[in-house]
């Protein structure tokens, strides 16, 4: 009994522990203005994007190269939009609160999956001026 005690708060802790990390990573990038030229690649002319671009988005970065940096903290904030969305589906029809706050969090998910991309568009822009300089 002792023992799923400690297992059950030990995984309580980590998610706690996941969905801080995940909401800074976020944080990180919600002050960054989403560039034009994202705006242009992927035809979002709102201000504030849609959480379910966030699929979309993702699905344009992996066509750019990567510089390895991004790699960890596109996976753990795909991984907290998806418990996202699971929480929004079991508890959005007992707590109606939690439908607007669920969709406020997964729109700043689709918000930095648009700054990953610009950073990655960016990146590749650099290897390009860089091979075309040597």
């Amino acid at each position: 009994m002792t023992t799923a005690l400690i297992f059950v708060l030990s995984v309580v802790a980590l998610l706690q522990f996941f969905i801080s990390y995940c909401r800074s990573v976020i944080a990180a990038t919600v002050t960054q203005p989403v560039s034009d030229q994202v705006r242009e690649v992927t035809g979002i002319r709102d201000p504030e994007i849609d959480g379910a671009e966030f699929a979309r988005l993702l699905q344009l970065a992996r066509l750019c190269p990567e510089s390895g940096k991004d790699r960890a903290r596109i996976a753990a904030v795909r991984a907290y939009y998806r418990l996202l969305s699971v929480f929004r589906t079991i508890s959005g029809r007992y707590i109606p609160g939690v439908v607007s706050w669920t969709e406020r969090e997964l729109s700043r998910c689709a918000h930095f999956a648009a700054i990953a991309l610009d950073r990655r568009i960016n990146y590749s822009r650099g290897l390009m001026a860089q091979q075309l300089s040597s």
